[in-house]
C-alpha cells in the first residue's frame, strides 16, 4: 500500500489546525534521478529545434503581436490590427516575448513551450513526491517524460504546455494551502486558473472540481471556513478569467481587433460558443444564438486524421488518442482502484495526505477523461496532455502502492504489456522491433517475478515503457515530429513543410508590386481567408486585410465597413484567389462572398502583365478611386 506514514488527527470543526505532516526526505539518489529525467525531457523536446518550422496561423499572429502593445494584449492575426485570433491569446503571450527578445524564428516560438514541459516534468514530480513519496514522484516524472504527447507538446506551438504548467502550478499551491488552511495560498492557486484560462479558456475551469475537493476535504478547518476560503478562491479565478474578456468588452470596437469566431464581435460568442458548445455538437449541444461561427468544419476536420480520431465516446481508449497518452491506462486504474481499497481498509482521518492526493488526481483524471470522451478534439492529439498527467500520477502512486504485493503488481504490468502491444500492432509498420522486445520482456519479468527476484519489478516496467519510449524517442527525427507543428508524434505524424519564411517567387513579384503601388492604403491588399495572408505576413510583416477569418464564415469586414475601407483610401487591392472567385459567382452564401462579388463588380482587373505574366493562380483588383466603376 502507500507509504506508512503518520495520519494526522481527526479535526474537529471548530479546533485548532494541526501541525503539517513532515515531508518526504531528500534520498541520496533522488536528485541525481530527477537531474537525468528531466535532462531527458529537456533533450527530446529541444531536439532538432534548428528544424522547426512555422505554424502559419500561430506564427502570425506572433509575428502581428511583436508590432504593438495592443496588438499582443489581443491576439491580433494581421500586422494592422483588424482581426484576432479564434481563441484568446494567452498562450501566445510567451511566444511572442520570445521573438522579441531572440528575434522571429521558427524555434524561438517553440522554445516556451519546450521550457514548460520541462517545467511540468519537475513540477509534477514535487507534486507527487508530497503526496506519494519519493520514488513515487520520481516514476511519475518519468512516466510523464515518456508519454508521446508530452514530448509532442515540448515540440509544439499550441496552448497546452503552457496550459498544463498552470494547472500544475494551481495543484500545487492547493496542496500548500490544504496543509495548514492557507487561504492565501488557495487564492493563489485560483490566480493560476485563472491564467490557464487565458490559455484555453473554460477547459481551464474542469480542474476546479479535483481542487475544491481536495481543499474541502483535506483542509485542517471547520466546514464553514473551508467553504468560505474556497469561494473566495473561486472569485479570484472567475475574476482574472473573465478580465481579459471584460478588457474587450469595454473596449470601443473601432479601438480593438474584430474577435473572431464570431457573428457579434463579442467575447462571450468566442469563449462560451465557439471555442466552448461547438466542442460538443456530437452530443447534440447547439451553440446557435450565443453569437459565435456554428461551423461544421470543426466535425470534418476529425476525420482523415488517423484510427480513432472521430468525436466517438469511446475516443479516449482508441489507437488515435491512447497512442498518445494511454500506454499506461491499466496502471493507472490501478493506482486509483488500489487506492481506494487501501482508504477503505484503513479508515484514515479526513485530513489524511493518501486521501487528499486520491481526490486531487482522482477527480482530475476522471473529469478530464470524461470532458474530453464527450468532447470533440477536432484530431488534434495535443489536448491529451493535461490528462496524461493524471495517468502518470496515478500508474506511479499504483507500482509503488502494489509493489509489496507481487503477484498483483505482477498481473497488472502484463495486462500493461498486452494494452501496450495491442496498441502497437494497430501501427504494425512502424518500429516493427518493439512489440517482439516487449513481449520478451515481459516474459523475462514473469519469470523474475515466479522466482521471487527482486528484478522482477526493473522487468516489468521496462516491459510496459519499452513502446511508449520508442514512440516518444521517435520525435529526434522529422519524419515523426516537427518542431512547431501541432505535437503529434509517432507514425500518424506529418511534416508541416518548410518554415514559410520567404514568399515564392509569385508572390514576391505580386509582393513588390503592391507594395510599389500602395500609396498611402493602411492595408497592402485584402485577401480571402487567413491562408492567402499568412505568408506575406510571416516573411514581410505585410498589413493584409484576412476576410472571412479562420472559418471562412466570420462577417468581417461587413459590406457597408468593406466599402468604407475602399472609399477612404485605406484599402486599394484585393487579391482573389480563382476558385474563391468562381465560388463567388456561384451565390456564394459565406459573408466574404458578398466582398468578392462587390470587388469583382465595382473594381478593376489588373492586368496580369503589370505583376507577373504567369500567374495564373488569382486575380488582381485595383479599387482605387480613379478605378471604380
Amino acid at each position: 500500500m502507500l507509504s506508512s506514514t503518520p495520519t494526522e488527527p481527526v479535526v474537529r470543526d471548530g479546533g485548532p489546525p494541526p501541525v503539517a505532516p513532515p515531508r518526504p526526505r531528500t534520498d541520496r539518489y533522488e536528485r541525481p534521478v530527477l537531474a537525468g529525467i528531466c535532462l531527458l525531457a529537456a533533450v527530446l523536446c529541444l531536439w532538432g529545434l534548428e528544424h522547426s518550422t512555422y505554424h502559419a496561423f500561430y506564427a502570425s499572429a506572433v509575428r502581428s503581436m511583436t508590432d504593438s502593445p495592443t496588438d499582443f494584449f489581443y491576439g491580433s492575426f494581421d500586422p494592422a490590427g483588424s482581426l484576432t485570433l479564434d481563441k484568446l491569446p494567452g498562450f501566445l503571450w510567451p511566444q511572442a516575448l520570445s521573438a522579441l527578445v531572440f528575434g522571429f524564428h521558427p524555434w524561438a516560438l517553440v522554445l516556451p513551450q519546450a521550457l514548460e514541459t520541462v517545467g511540468c516534468v519537475l513540477l509534477l514530480h514535487v507534486l507527487v513526491r508530497r503526496w506519494a513519496g519519493v520514488t513515487a514522484g520520481l516514476l511519475a516524472a518519468a512516466f510523464l517524460t515518456l508519454t508521446p504527447v508530452t514530448v509532442g507538446l515540448g515540440r509544439s506551438v499550441t496552448e497546452d504546455a503552457p496550459f498544463v504548467l498552470l494547472l500544475l502550478l494551481a495543484a500545487e499551491a492547493t496542496w500548500r494551502a490544504a496543509e495548514k488552511a492557507r487561504p492565501r495560498t488557495l487564492l493563489l492557486a485560483g490566480l493560476w486558473v485563472g491564467l490557464a484560462f487565458q490559455c484555453k479558456m473554460l477547459e481551464a475551469w474542469a480542474v476546479l472540481p479535483a481542487l475544491a475537493a481536495t481543499y474541502l476535504v483535506a483542509a485542517p478547518a471547520a466546514l464553514r471556513r473551508r467553504i468560505a476560503h474556497v469561494a473566495l478562491a473561486g472569485a479570484v479565478t472567475v475574476a482574472v478569467s473573465v478580465s481579459w474578456m471584460l478588457v474587450a468588452a469595454l473596449t470601443p470596437a473601432g479601438s480593438r481587433p474584430y474577435l473572431d469566431g464570431t457573428t457579434n464581435d463579442s467575447p462571450f460568442a468566442l469563449v462560451v460558443g465557439y471555442n466552448f458548445l461547438t466542442r460538443f455538437h456530437a452530443v447534440g449541444v447547439d451553440a446557435a444564438g450565443t453569437g459565435s461561427i456554428v461551423a461544421s468544419h470543426a466535425a470534418r476536420a476529425a476525420q482523415g486524421t488517423g484510427p480513432g480520431m472521430g468525436d466517438s465516446v469511446w475516443k479516449m481508449v482508441a489507437p488515435g488518442l491512447a497512442s498518445q497518452t494511454g500506454w499506461l491506462y491499466p496502471l493507472a486504474v490501478l493506482g486509483l482502484a488500489g487506492g481506494i481499497v487501501a482508504l477503505r481498509r484503513r479508515r484514515p482521518a479526513r485530513t489524511d495526505r493518501q486521501l487528499a492526493g486520491l481526490v486531487l488526481w482522482g477527480v482530475w483524471g476522471a473529469t478530464f477523461f470524461a470532458a474530453f470522451s464527450f468532447g470533440s478534439v477536432t484530431g488534434h492529439t495535443y489536448y491529451m496532455g493535461v490528462v496524461a498527467v493524471a495517468v502518470a500520477t496515478l500508474a506511479a502512486a499504483g507500482v509503488v502502492q502494489a509493489r509489496r504485493s507481487r503477484m498483483l503488481l505482477s498481473a497488472v504490468l502484463v495486462v500493461n504489456v498486452v494494452w501496450c502491444v495491442s496498441l502497437a500492432l494497430r501501427y504494425r509498420h512502424f518500429e516493427t522491433w518493439a512489440v517482439p522486445c516487449a513481449a520478451a520482456l515481459g516474459l523475462v519479468a514473469v519469470l523474475l517475478a515466479t522466482l521471487r527476484r527482486p528484478a522482477a519489478l526493473a522487468a516489468g516496467l521496462a516491459a510496459v515503457l519499452l513502446i511508449p519510449a520508442g514512440w516518444s524517442a521517435s520525435a529526434l527525427s522529422l519524419r515523426y515530429n516537427q518542431p512547431g507543428g501541432l505535437g503529434r508524434v509517432g507514425p500518424t505524424s506529418t511534416r508541416t513543410g518548410t518554415a514559410l519564411s520567404a514568399l515564392r517567387p509569385e508572390q514576391r513579384r505580386l509582393l513588390a508590386y503592391l507594395t510599389a503601388h500602395r500609396g498611402g492604403a493602411r492595408y497592402l491588399a485584402a485577401v480571402p481567408g487567413w491562408e492567402s495572408a499568412a505568408p506575406y505576413v510571416i516573411a514581410a510583416d505585410a498589413s493584409v486585410l484576412p476576410m472571412g477569418g479562420y472559418t471562412g464564415q466570420v462577417p468581417f469586414p461587413r459590406p457597408a465597413a468593406f466599402r468604407a475601407l475602399v472609399d477612404s483610401g485605406r484599402l486599394r487591392y484585393v487579391v482573389v484567389p480563382r476558385a474563391d472567385l468562381k465560388r463567388g459567382a456561384r451565390d456564394d452564401r459565406r459573408p466574404v462572398g458578398a466582398l468578392l462579388r462587390w470587388t469583382a463588380a465595382h473594381c478593376t482587373l489588373v492586368p496580369r502583365s503589370a505583376y507577373d505574366p504567369r500567374d495564373r493562380g488569382k486575380l488582381l483588383y485595383d479599387c482605387g478611386p480613379a478605378h471604380q466603376r
